[in-house]
């Protein structure tokens, strides 16, 4: 493997100037900048990083921190996050916890280990343990998706609002028993989309029956077995609200299994859109989040702390939702 000396060799310069060069500090004339860069192209050198972090206190990479890599929404979330890296020179650690505190406890251990500059996290289940480990050693954090009890950057999507509209988009169709096909109870999205289906119910003056909540995990084999329990209730729902997309999966196959029409029998919303590469023909009404935009700002807002051209205090930022509507919700069967 070709070393800073060998590129030193070939250009005719000194180790110093190579420096200078890969670093972009101090004065290098532009035709000896060429050379170097000529010599470092031929030779295939690559910088060491690691090395050079040791002597700056910087490794440039940033620890990004998921829940389910295999969610599309996710998926978005850290390619907005690795081009806000990437624009910046900085590389990205992908981690995924399944929903597991412990999982999450050892990423950011492992992560704490290879002196990231900082991280992106989605705290599994709401737990804090591994934001304090990570502020504990004074590295930046931004939280993504979700609320918790410290003062932290947070850039989460407004899940309250968003359900709220959808619920509301029901309600106006004349549905009025909703069931909604929650996530884990504890985290944070499932309280606030939960929150936002009772203001509109409670707004609409439909009162609020909680055997039309369930609750479980963010996978669509919950959300079958959710909307299967629902749909088997007397009397049945008329609208199913999925508080995820793998949720609506997992209902759109129970809805279809049962042989029930969607929308005509029982309508299904839900929250995060899906690519058109995994749905040719989108057909679910959706609160669509700006995944990507989340996945950039906050990158963004990570880089501006280690670089310090953000330095107001921490803040909670949320992004709006919008309402798209197809053709999964109607009017509610007479």
């Amino acid at each position: 493997m070709p070393t800073i000396r060998d590129v030193a060799r070939r250009a005719g310069v000194g180790v110093a100037t190579v420096s200078r060069v890969l670093n972009s500090s101090g004065y290098v004339s532009s035709a000896t900048r060429a050379r170097v860069l000529q010599a470092v192209e031929e030779l295939g050198y690559v910088p060491n990083r690691l090395a050079r972090g040791l002597r700056s206190k910087r490794t440039q990479t940033l620890g990004l921190v998921l829940t389910d890599i295999t969610n599309p929404f996710w998926t978005t979330v850290a390619r907005g996050v690795e081009d806000a890296a990437s624009a910046k020179g900085f590389s990205v650690i992908l981690c995924n916890t399944d929903e597991s505190p412990e999982k999450e406890i050892a990423y950011v251990g492992l992560l704490l280990q290879k002196q990231v500059d900082g991280f992106l996290l989605v705290p599994a289940r709401n737990t804090t343990e591994s934001v304090e480990m990570v502020l504990a050693r004074h590295v930046p954090l931004v939280v993504l998706d979700r609320r918790i009890p410290m003062t932290v950057d947070t850039v989460r999507c407004d899940s309250e609002g968003g359900a709220y509209a959808l619920t509301r988009h029901l309600l106006d169709l004349g549905h009025r028993r909703i069931a909604v096909l929650g996530g884990p109870a504890q985290v944070s999205t499932t309280v606030d989309r939960v929150e936002g289906y009772r203001r509109a119910l409670d707004e609409a003056g439909v009162p609020f029956d909680p055997r039309l909540v369930a609750y479980s995990a963010f996978t669509q084999e919950s959300g079958e077995a959710m909307a299967r329990q629902m749909l088997e209730s007397q009397p049945r729902p008329t609208a199913l609200f999925a508080v995820n997309n793998f949720i609506a999966m997992g209902a759109l196959r129970a809805l279809r299994r049962m042989r029930l029409a969607v929308p005509k029998e029982c309508s299904l919303v839900g929250f995060d859109d899906l690519p058109l590469a995994l749905v040719p023909d989108p057909f679910l009404t959706v609160a669509a989040q700006p995944a990507y935009d989340m996945g950039v700002l906050a990158g963004q807002r990570l880089i501006g702390r280690l670089e310090g051209t953000i330095t107001d205090p921490q803040s909670d930022i949320v992004l709006p939702t919008e309402l798209v509507v197809r053709r999964s919700s109607g009017p509610a069967p007479s």
